[in-house]
């Protein structure tokens, strides 16, 4: 019975907190997602130049991600925790504080080091929430834990409605309207690594987990390079990131060209973005419960197909019927993060920390696709943009037929 637990009582104190986390890093991406458009209005730059804004955070988990894991290694998940909310809490604060110099170029450099802040949390916080409860449901569990990541994407457009109202038109003022929700976020997120200071954090030793079955011992003494699941879950995930940025990035676009029909101001665009992320936290929430019934790689499976065939419904440009199919692929996007994720870790035992730098390294895939279907959309529209995709969620798709299993 114990099998089909989220969790068991003795971390389910650890996994509030853990997940919380996710809650913080999801605002600070759902915020970046509104921030596109926004530069391209008020600063009169191209898609491309715009797509930047997520090289910057993408590239720092590129570069961070392995350092993470070793200082994890070194000195355990608490402590990663601690050094992953310090990083963002000073790159948030380093927004606010420098805002008054209206310069796109320093607010990409203090976005990089928010961005190593988040690189280190998920280094941390996606395999520890794997380890807090029975090896069965852990991919279920990260699920559950993204499903708050979910949620705080919801409200991250929100604060992007009041950065866009609160722009100023005068020269001198566009950016400061970030000042106070940067510089919020900022303390809040300090507040919390001093709170995770206080507590008590279990410290799990993944030497110990897998011990008593042979064909896990066998799995655990081969190198990474050597373990398939994990190296197509590189892969993978690298392939799912980049897709997503890219959709993420540019759905405010989407339903703000003046080629569409229909098409809106684009004041409305942040709302327009939080149905998609609503559809997104319901998507996991809901996929937590279906793999109660259904295994994590079949669901993978289904969702990634259902993808590839709605991403070329929306660069027809049908209206109100490729605008759907958007949110569909929201909703079906939801799972794949955290399901690569547990997939890919699977049975590495005291390689998981390890492994975990390299998938959450693979993020870098953000930093690079929003400008390619920026350049895209800047040469052909921005519906046609949407195709670019399709080849990552193949990969995806192979993945949960095939290349998860391990060997």
């Amino acid at each position: 019975m114990t099998e089909n637990k989220l969790t068991t009582k003795s971390f389910l104190l650890p996994f509030i907190l853990i997940t919380s986390l996710f809650f913080l890093w999801g605002l600070a991406h759902g915020m970046l997602d509104t921030l596109n458009k926004h530069f391209q209005e008020i600063l009169q730059i191209s898609k491309f130049k715009s797509g930047l804004i997520q090289f910057s955070v993408y590239s720092a988990y590129f570069g961070m991600a392995l350092p993470a894991g070793y200082f994890m290694r070194k000195f355990g998940y608490k402590r990663g925790i601690i050094l992953g909310l310090l990083l963002f809490a000073a790159g948030a604060i380093l927004i606010a504080l420098t805002t008054s110099f209206e310069s796109f170029w320093i607010f990409l450099i203090c976005l990089f080091v928010m961005g190593c802040g988040l690189a280190t949390l998920e280094t941390a916080a996606n395999p520890y929430t794997t380890k807090l409860g029975p090896k069965s449901s852990a991919a279920r569990r990260i699920n559950f834990s993204q499903s708050f990541n979910g949620l705080a994407w919801v409200i991250g457009p929100m604060i992007g409605v009041f950065i866009y109202g609160n722009a100023a038109t005068g020269e001198g003022e566009k950016l400061s309207s970030m000042f106070w929700p940067y510089m919020v976020i900022g303390l809040v997120v300090l507040s919390v690594a001093v709170l995770f200071s206080k507590i008590t954090l279990p410290e799990i030793e993944e030497e110990e987990e897998d011990t008593g079955s042979g064909s896990c011992s066998a799995t655990q003494d081969k190198p990474l390079i050597k373990q398939s699941h994990f190296v197509l879950g590189v892969i993978a995930q690298f392939c799912y990131v980049a897709a997503q940025t890219g959709v993420f990035s540019y759905l405010i676009n989407f339903v703000t060209d003046t080629t569409q029909n229909p098409h809106f101001d684009v004041q409305y665009g942040p709302y327009f973005l939080s149905i998609g992320f609503a559809l997104f936290m319901i998507g996991r929430m809901s996929g937590s419960f279906l793999m109660t019934k259904i295994s994590p790689s079949r669901l993978l499976s289904v969702y990634s197909i259902l993808t590839i065939a709605l991403l070329p419904v929306v660069s027809i440009n049908a209206g109100w019927i490729s605008l759907i199919s958007l949110y569909l692929i929201f909703f079906f996007m939801s799972i794949m993060f955290p399901t690569i994720f547990a997939l890919g870790i699977k049975d590495l035992g005291a390689k998981t920390k390890q492994a975990s730098s390299f998938i959450v390294m693979s993020i870098v895939g953000g930093a690079l696709f929003p400008s390619v279907m920026g350049l895209i959309a800047d040469n052909y529209g921005m519906s046609v943009g949407f195709l670019a995709p399709i080849p990552c969620f193949i990969f995806i798709a192979y993945y949960a037929l095939k290349g998860h299993c391990v060997k």
